[in-house]
């Protein structure tokens, strides 16, 4: 019996490792793109086939979608500051060259999104998948939009099928709303926008993963986008006050969002030279400061997806994770 085979970009990076390991527990063949001196061992372990390239660079990725029936493309730039045309070069070419290879060959190209290709500053409670987006000067989202939009012109042009996946703000062990919150919540303080009394709009891992699959096999999902969001009732205070606990800290403050977006353009500016990170980015106000519980009736209708694993389950297992991997950190 032949299996059918996959291809997952981005596959050592944090949904990616999920996706692969849920990918060999449902008996599928894995081709894994690793980039250059990345540390895949752990995808290697489940049997996946790993093949090294640069998806900026076309020459490195030659023959990678050969005899592949469906792709899972991840990867990308996943982080709230940088330069225009590092996401740019990550995300919208790279994307591009991928499906220059792909065009042809494969069933279905499966590309991870994000909500924030919606627009990032504004509110976006209730936004339906069909809504009109919107650039914002924000280059995450800008780049995540247009790679999107890249992907439904390949589909007019070349009739390639495709599925866009969109999830909220991921969690689970090694998301950047764990690592990273909990070495800032260590180190220094993660305020609160408008006292964190917007929803987190969290999707956690094992669930996203749970409708990719959905997706990538339903009929009724070719040329579909879909938002992924869990139901948890959970504000941005009470998440960061839940990671707050396992690592002993708190949230100290609260800055109205407005100030706040303010406060991270100027931060942005002055730091942009140095190529550091700044204390504060648009994006990460944006996120922490709008209320982002888009709909996700789509996802749950059409291809009856829902939340498997409860919030309290989740942040459990967080809890876990983050313990064993911040030992003897400060």
């Amino acid at each position: 019996m032949n299996r059918q085979k996959v291809l997952v970009t981005g596959a050592g990076g944090f949904i990616g490792s999920f996706l692969c390991r849920k990918l060999s527990e449902n008996g599928y063949a894995i081709r894994a793109l690793a980039f250059p001196g990345e540390d895949v061992r752990h995808i290697a372990a489940i049997g996946a086939e790993i093949v090294t390239g640069d998806l900026t660079r076309p020459d490195t990725i030659r023959g990678i979608a050969d005899s592949i029936d469906t792709v899972f493309h991840l990867a990308g730039r996943v982080t709230d500051w940088g330069p225009e045309k590092v996401f740019h070069a990550a995300i919208v070419e790279a994307t591009d060259n991928l499906i220059r290879e792909c065009a042809g060959k494969v069933s279905r190209l499966v590309y991870i999104s994000s909500f924030c290709a919606c627009g990032m500053g504004r509110h976006l409670k209730g936004v339906k998948e069909d809504d009109p987006a919107y650039k914002t000067g924000i280059p995450y989202g800008d780049a995540k939009l247009e790679a999107e939009e890249i992907v439904k012109d390949y589909h007019r042009r070349q009739s390639l099928i495709y599925t866009i996946i969109r999830p909220s703000n991921v969690i689970g062990p090694g998301s950047i709303w764990v690592k990273d919150v909990a070495e800032r919540l260590k180190r220094s303080a993660v305020p609160l926008i408008d006292h964190g009394r917007y929803s987190a709009s969290l999707v956690y891992v094992e669930n996203l993963v749970d409708g990719i699959l959905l997706a990538s096999t339903r009929d009724v999902a070719k040329n579909r986008t879909y938002f992924f969001r869990d139901d948890y009732d959970v504000t941005w205070a009470r998440y960061l006050t839940d990671l707050g606990k396992i690592v002993g800290k708190r949230p100290l403050f609260s800055v109205p969002f407005r100030l706040a977006w303010i406060a991270a353009g100027i931060s942005e500016r002055l730091y942009a030279p140095f190529n550091v990170r700044p204390p504060a980015t648009r994006a990460a106000v944006a996120v922490l400061g709008r209320d982002l519980d888009v709909d996700t009736t789509r996802a749950k209708t059409e291809l009856g997806w829902k939340t498997r694993v409860p919030y309290e389950e989740a942040i459990k297992v967080i809890g876990e994770w983050v313990v064993e991997n911040t030992k003897g950190k400060s």
